[in-house]
């Protein structure tokens, strides 16, 4: 997939504050180099995405594909080798915009021996929370993520979904308007994974913008608006998940038709009988068939049945 390229001779431009584009990259790409300074692996080329005020925003791929390098890149942790990124309109490495972000990584490195009140608190401090805002902030994030009933119970005996909902609690402690989380689902039970993705819903309805990066491709069918596709560092698809996910050479009437005047042809002898036409659209597939007939592309005879 082609980019055009970013002048290097305008590295502080930056989109406007007013924007409602909460994170771009623009040519982004970062190589890894050995001790000797030489090339090892291109594990981003040329990205260019945009991701919205108060969307949620999926980023997939396998592993390798470069999902966990735009992620640091777009926090400051790693700096690129060409291209620009940028989150809240400034430049990734200011590291004042981190006021601004959660993040939950995908193996949560918290305190073992701390409790769920403890470790909120200790985040809070973090961020120079008052005392008093700590106390009401952290119990109505352990309520949020239904850990109420484990609050004062050790880390080291919680499970790996209770882990990753008080992973999430501090993710959220300093009321973050981005949101990054990655693998959020992981090691939940079908319920857990079900309140998990609506309280992510709920989060974006109220306003949060949300970066989801996850292997659990029915999770982001679930609840992405829009999806980008990475493989082997390059962005192969891109757009919203509705329009990704609909099979364009086939069409349904729930009575099937094909041509537009075939369609209406359809409508009215369906309507002229006295039936009532449902639906006329386009079948959809699902995010598990789109994403490998994507990163399959490059392997010729591997494509998913199906598709």
């Amino acid at each position: 997939m082609s980019a055009s390229p970013v002048a290097e001779a305008q590295p502080q431009s930056s989109p406007a504050a007013e924007s409602d584009v909460v994170v771009e990259t623009r040519n982004l790409g970062k190589i890894y180099r050995d001790f000797w300074g030489r090339k090892k692996v291109a594990a981003l080329k040329a990205l260019d995405i945009e991701v919205k005020k108060g969307e949620i925003f999926g980023l997939l791929g396998p592993n390798g594909s470069g999902k966990s390098t735009t992620i640091k890149l777009m926090q400051g942790l790693l700096f690129p080798t060409s291209g620009q990124a940028f989150v809240f309109g400034k430049d990734a490495r200011d590291v004042t915009k981190n006021e601004r972000i959660g993040y939950l990584p995908e193996e949560s490195y918290l305190y073992k021996f701390l409790n769920a009140e403890e470790t909120l608190d200790f985040y809070g401090r973090l961020f120079d929370m008052p005392a008093e805002q700590r106390r009401e902030r952290s119990e109505q994030l352990i309520q949020m993520v239904g850990l109420a009933q484990a609050r004062r119970r050790q880390l080291r005996e919680y499970s790996k979904g209770m882990t990753r909902r008080i992973g999430l609690a501090q993710a959220l402690i300093n009321e973050p308007d981005l949101l990054i989380l990655d693998e959020p689902t992981t090691g939940m039970d079908p319920i857990g994974s079900r309140e998990m993705k609506d309280l992510i819903m709920r989060l974006r309805d109220e306003g949060k913008t949300i970066l989801l990066c996850s292997h659990q491709l029915a999770d982001v069918q679930d609840v992405c608006d829009r999806v980008a596709i990475l493989h082997q560092g390059e962005l192969r698809e891109l757009g919203r998940v509705d329009s990704l996910l609909k099979v364009r050479d086939v069409t349904e009437v729930h009575a099937k038709g094909l041509s537009d005047e075939l369609k209406q042809k359809i409508r009215d002898l369906i309507q002229s009988d006295g039936g009532e036409v449902v639906s006329v659209d386009n079948p959809t597939t699902t995010m598990e068939e789109l994403f490998l007939d994507i990163v399959q592309d490059d392997r010729p005879g591997q494509r998913p049945t199906g598709s």
